[in-house]
């Protein structure tokens, strides 16, 4: 078995033992939306899609938002935590340091991005957010944490990944109408791409 291939399958192992009952579907879903906004993603762009989330199947390294003041700082130790996480999988399976490099960095920069992959990992990562987290996230957190999460998640997004999510039907009025004012709150905020 390819060294990569063992990679996935860790990957997936892990996350499918994430006390978050969406996260499994979130990492597919993220890899999903990864190749439906570039089909010829490379495979160090398929490994941080599936496995940028990783940190917080573990409960002993989960990084608890409760510990940070400031929500980009929550978000930037996940990424770190998720990142060092991977690069440990990938050193175990053997796969080349530079390959590893380039996912533990991809995993990094995933909530931020910074360049055109890392920018795509993270339209790919916040357009599943809200095809696949926000109905579970709103049902655990209620309307108004999901509506400044929602918010924040929005406005980190492309103008391409805007539209994409724009598309989307849940099919249920509650939250069909949260996003819509979600998309009407954010549409002020930055944006890349």
């Amino acid at each position: 078995m390819r060294s990569i291939d063992r990679v996935k399958e860790e990957i997936e192992a892990t996350i499918a033992r994430s006390s978050v009952p969406e996260d499994p579907l979130h990492s597919r879903n993220t890899l999903e939306w990864l190749l439906r906004l570039d089909p010829g993603a490379d495979e160090a762009l398929r490994i941080a899609a599936l496995g940028h989330d990783i940190e917080r199947a573990v409960e002993e390294r989960k990084v608890r938002r409760e510990d940070f003041s400031d929500f980009d700082e929550f978000k930037a130790a996940h990424a770190e935590q998720s990142a060092l996480m991977l690069g440990e999988i990938m050193t175990a399976c053997g796969v080349d340091r530079e390959m590893a490099e380039d996912v533990c960095r991809l995993v990094r920069l995933h909530e931020v991005g910074g360049d055109p992959r890392s920018d795509l990992l993270k339209d790919a990562d916040a357009i599943s957010f809200f095809d696949v987290n926000l109905p579970l996230y709103l049902e655990r957190n209620g309307r108004s944490e999901a509506m400044r999460r929602a918010v924040w998640g929005f406005r980190r997004l492309s103008a391409r990944a805007r539209e994409a999510v724009a598309a989307m039907s849940h099919g249920d009025l509650e939250l069909d109408g949260l996003l819509r004012e979600v998309m009407g709150k954010g549409g002020g905020g930055r944006t890349s791409g």
